[in-house]
């Protein structure tokens, strides 16, 4: 039970190698013009993906006239991964795919004089059309980028071009490092923070922030949700309601495989952010990995709820659904009530 995007058909009008193991794609609607996006929103698109149609999302990158009519986006191969990355780098210019008009949970404030961007790896992309805009409006922003090695710096050449020494690299492979806490304390107060990457930047970003007393508020979150802090393995669910017993495989998301038992969930974003497809955890028999940045620390550690589009179980977990039958037995009067 999905929210109810607008869908259209597009196709891939370009391809673009941009490092070893990210491929930009230019998606040209079949009928009609892309749907203008603003810095932040992403597209979810249909994937055949181990057989199965399966969603994911995408963030949108840069600004729209820069690709008249089409949308862009970035996607980082991981062999690793749930499949979506594969499915999308096996596309060829000409093929075809469905995609979600464009969604926003991640939208840019541009009435602050001063904002921070932060990204890890892939999590850039996001965060490129945010620095066009904000340099264009003649505001402050300083752009902190971390990734592995020189070869994983994503549009650097241009965002170098357009930010100069506000544009700040951190590649681990030469052991350099974000200073996380002294960029946040140079920061004026109330000046927003718009961070995308890896959960460990995640946390370690809230615990920089939080430190320094700064209002949680100001400290925007976007997740790829392709990691946690636990290996990814399969697990089982139990959902009584419906007396289903499911096995999640590793390459597959549990939002994915309990819409495929028929249990619906309702969802938009697939990221971790909205907070949709929270479901009620009923017993625990393992751990749970929150991959998700919707949940508050306190929520995660009380392990009551989880969000089923990016969070894993280590061993096993049973769940509550929204699902109601339409009439409960009137046990005293042997009657059916309708709900």
């Amino acid at each position: 039970m999905k929210s109810n995007p607008t869908w259209q058909t597009v196709r891939v009008a370009a391809t673009t190698d941009l490092t070893p193991t990210v491929r930009e794609f230019v998606l040209q609607p079949v009928e009609g013009a892309a749907i203008a996006w603003a810095p932040g929103a992403h597209l979810q698109l249909r994937l055949n993906v181990a057989g199965r149609e399966q969603h994911r999302s995408y963030s949108l990158v840069g600004l729209p006239a820069e690709v008249p009519g089409a949308y862009r986006i970035a996607v980082k191969r991981l062999d690793d991964g749930r499949g979506g990355s594969k499915a999308m780098w096996s596309l060829a210019v000409g093929d075809t795919l469905t995609a979600s008009a464009p969604q926003n949970h991640f939208a840019l404030s541009l009435d602050a004089i001063d904002t921070l961007l932060v990204a890890g790896g892939i999590g850039i992309t996001p965060l490129v059309g945010m620095a066009q805009t904000l340099v264009r409006l003649g505001r402050r922003v300083r752009l902190l980028y971390a990734v592995r090695n020189d070869a994983e710096l994503a549009y650097a050449e241009g965002l170098r071009a357009l930010l100069g020494d506000a544009l700040v690299t951190a590649v681990s492979a030469r052991g350099e490092r974000l200073d996380l806490a002294r960029e946040i304390a140079a920061l004026p107060a109330g000046a927003p923070c718009f961070v995308c990457g890896p959960a460990g930047m995640l946390d370690a970003a809230r615990g920089a922030w939080s430190a320094q007393g700064r209002a949680a508020a100001d400290l925007r979150f976007e997740t790829f949700g392709s990691g946690g802090r636990l290996p990814t393995g399969s697990f089982v669910v139990r959902v009584p309601r419906h007396g289903a017993d499911i096995t999640v495989p590793a390459g597959e998301s549990l939002l994915d495989a309990l819409e495929a038992a028929g249990v619906e969930v309702v969802s938009d974003c697939r990221r971790g952010e909205c907070g949709l497809c929270v479901v009620d955890v009923l017993a625990l028999e393992g751990e749970i990995d929150h991959r998700d940045v919707f949940l508050s620390e306190h929520e995660k550690r009380e392990n009551r709820r989880l969000c089923a589009c990016v969070s894993r179980v280590v061993g096993c977990v049973t769940l509550d659904s929204a699902y109601r039958p339409d009439t409960e037995p009137d046990r005293t009067s042997g009657f059916a009530l309708v709900s």
